[in-house]
């Protein structure tokens, strides 16, 4: 249902290099690019995640209560991803380890900008 979701960043060069390396991870790359925004994910897949700054030249700000959650193929690929946005200066926000009775295995982080993600496997 959801085909893309678009995040603020008042630094894209430095917002790039994060969704660079955390796209690679995931298998996908950089799909579409005009000045001043970003578009990460594979034409025919998945929702993708696309940067810019704010079309009314304000500031980027973190939506309270807003996550971004992208989907793992396993819980080593969940590890890897929270370890390569450590690396990338991103904000922990709740190690690797499963959640609940379901399966369900995550981490959470916040990009550079401040925006909140999740990486996961269900089940």
């Amino acid at each position: 249902m959801i085909g893309y979701v678009t995040l603020g960043t008042n630094d894209l060069d430095r917002a790039a290099k994060f969704y660079d390396a955390i796209a690679a991870e995931l298998g996908t790359s950089r799909m579409m690019e005009w000045p001043g925004a970003i578009a990460w994910g594979t034409p025919g897949g998945g929702a993708g995640i696309g940067l810019t700054k704010p079309f009314d030249g304000a500031a980027a700000t973190v939506g309270n209560g807003v996550m971004v959650a992208l989907e793992c193929k396993d819980q080593a690929q969940v590890d890897r991803l929270y370890n390569l946005a450590m690396s990338l200066g991103a904000k922990d926000e709740g190690k690797p380890g499963p959640r609940g009775d379901g399966g369900f295995y995550a981490a959470y982080f916040r990009d550079p900008d401040g925006n909140k993600l999740n990486a996961f496997i269900m089940g």
